[in-house]
Parts: C-alpha cells; sequence; structure tokens
C-alpha cells in the first residue's frame, strides 16, 4: 500500500470550496432566521429573504476568507496547547 502525499493545490482548492459552502449555509439559515424573527412571513416575504440571502452570502464568503485562517489557527494553537505537558 502507498501512502500519496495530498496534493496542495488540491487541499487549498477544497478548503475554499469548504467555505463557500460555509458562507452559503450560514448566509441562508441566518437570514431566514432573523428575517422570520424580525417581521415573520408577511406577503412577499420569500422575495425581500431571497434578496437578503443573494446579500449577505458574497460577504459571508468574503469574511469567510479572512476568518477562516484565523479560525483554523486558533483551533490549531488550541488543541497543541491542550495537549501539551500540564
Amino acid at each position: 500500500m502507498s501512502m500519496n502525499k495530498p496534493d496542495p493545490k488540491r487541499e487549498k482548492r477544497t478548503i475554499l470550496l469548504a467555505q463557500l459552502f460555509i458562507s452559503c449555509m450560514m448566509a441562508f439559515l441566518m437570514t431566514f432566521i432573523f428575517s422570520v424573527f424580525a417581521q415573520g412571513m408577511p406577503a412577499g416575504w420569500p422575495l425581500l429573504w431571497l434578496h437578503h440571502f443573494f446579500t449577505a452570502w458574497p460577504v459571508a464568503f468574503v469574511l469567510s476568507l479572512g476568518a477562516g485562517p484565523i479560525a483554523f489557527r486558533l483551533a490549531y494553537w488550541s488543541m497543541h496547547r491542550l495537549s501539551g505537558p500540564i
């Protein structure tokens, strides 16, 4: 059995795609939840919510590009700090 080394370019694309999916899901859920709490579901609500979703998704994606690496560094630091000697 041979272990192939992961392709760094492929791994970077995988992380970028994951950030795209995560930002989509977060924008979808947050705009849905906040719009329902703020105004309920009046007539025309689906189109208004969809407009907010398509506005929020690119913002969430761009922010995830900055927050993602910081979150990974914090998680790495936390886990390695916790597994060190006491």
